[in-house]
């Protein structure tokens, strides 16, 4: 089954918001194998200016990963997972994200093109504060291998 070229613009519902802990980005910095103390240490984050331990940037990763979810697994789209590898991961932040943050994402379709028989999905993941406010725009490429 094609790709469903109308979802291009479809945006979802916003996820339950993710509260961001001290652990979990004390874990995600360990997985990196990232010693900056502002990622362990409260002290060492607010020398650096920041209220509470300072998450590394790609940790925006683990709040944006269930809401794309929404988009891959929508029948409608028509994607066959099975077929499906990462292509491409980008990170737009305003502002680093913080122990205490509690964190809600916006899933939309930004574009679906076909290259060499392959199908190109761009899918934007828009991380919003309590308040609303942006906090980082997450780009997501994935290629669903054509047939054989």
């Amino acid at each position: 089954m094609a790709i469903n070229t109308e979802f291009i613009g479809r945006t979802y519902p916003a996820t339950a918001p993710y509260a961001v802990g001290r652990e979990k980005i004390r874990e995600f910095a360990r997985s990196l194998g990232d010693a900056n103390p502002a990622y362990f240490d409260v002290a060492a984050a607010q020398a650096a200016g920041h209220t509470d331990l300072v998450a590394p940037p790609t940790f925006a990763i683990v709040i944006s990963m269930g809401s794309g979810e929404q988009v891959v697994f929508d029948p409608e789209l028509g994607l066959d997972y099975t077929r499906v590898v990462h292509g491409d991961q980008r990170f737009v932040h305003h502002r680093p994200i913080l122990a205490g943050d509690e964190l809600s994402c916006v899933v939309s379709v930004d574009d679906i093109r076909t290259v060499a028989g392959n199908d190109m999905i761009t899918v934007k993941t828009e991380i919003t504060d309590s308040f609303g406010a942006p906090v980082s725009t997450v780009y997501s490429l994935l290629l669903s291998r054509g047939e054989e």
